[in-house]
């Protein structure tokens, strides 16, 4: 029986492996191997290593196998068929099950489709609204008048108070837009005559908002009661401020 030496099997293998472009394979070292000696063959682990020689002589891959079996992808036949899920893993608390359009709610207020808001042309548009508060207002006042006492008379009040603070708001901000747009017109102006124009601060239109409704209050002779109730509420914020009497 031809017995190899391990030196001349090393030299073998690198002269194959220079020849073909690569190293011996797991089948020709255990042909090779299986005429070798113990005594070589622990010589020949040494030369090569023993992770490679373990590999190469069990003819195993380098490649790990996972012992683990392949998944299979969960497939749905229909669209609108539950998803079958392994019993293996666990389930989660919320899933979706069948897909449902979600509904975006879109505001108009806030959305570019709508446009820019611009409160002169929305006044003029909805200046209808007026109409049909003034006329709600009377009959308003016509089931007040009816009810003397109870429930319902607390809530008509209540209702008219609200309707009234409302064109009180109303009002005062359509001063407001009539005050920009006065201060635009005199900018614009003083523009054409070729002075640079001055841009209000907003303390400055604070300011001159004030004064519009301290000249309007004095028209309408609604100032004393309007200062009474500004001291009144000041006179409550600065009790809120001073230290409790210790009795």
């Amino acid at each position: 029986m031809l017995r190899v030496n391990s030196r001349e099997w090393a030299a073998f293998g690198s002269r194959r492996g220079a020849r073909d472009g690569g190293g011996l394979g797991p089948g020709d070292l255990q042909k090779g191997t299986s005429h070798m000696s113990f005594e070589e063959l622990l010589e020949l682990q040494s030369q090569v290593g023993t992770k490679t020689y373990k590999q190469l002589v069990t003819g195993n891959s380098t490649k790990k196998q996972s012992s683990r079996p392949p998944v299979q992808k969960a497939c749905v036949a229909d669209k609108h068929r539950p998803l079958e899920m392994s019993a293996k893993a666990r389930v989660p608390f919320l899933r979706q099950v069948v897909p449902i359009s979600k509904k975006v709610a879109r505001d108009p207020r806030f959305d570019d489709l709508s446009g820019e808001y611009n409160p002169e042309v929305f006044d003029k548009t909805y200046q209808f609204l007026n109409d049909i508060r003034a006329r709600e207002k009377d009959l308003v006042k016509k089931q007040l008048k009816k009810r003397r006492s109870g429930e319902e008379r607390e809530k008509l009040q209540q209702l008219l108070q609200q309707m009234e603070q409302q064109e009180m708001a109303q009002q005062e901000r359509k001063r407001q837009q009539e005050l920009h747009l006065a201060l635009k017109q005199e900018q614009r102006a003083q523009a054409q005559q070729g002075h640079r124009p001055y841009f209000l601060k907003k303390s400055e239109q604070r300011q001159l908002v004030l004064a519009e409704k301290f000249k309007e209050l004095k028209r309408s002779k609604k100032l004393e009661s309007f200062l009474s109730r500004k001291r009144r509420r000041n006179a409550g914020k600065d009790r809120r401020h001073l230290p409790l009497s210790k009795e």
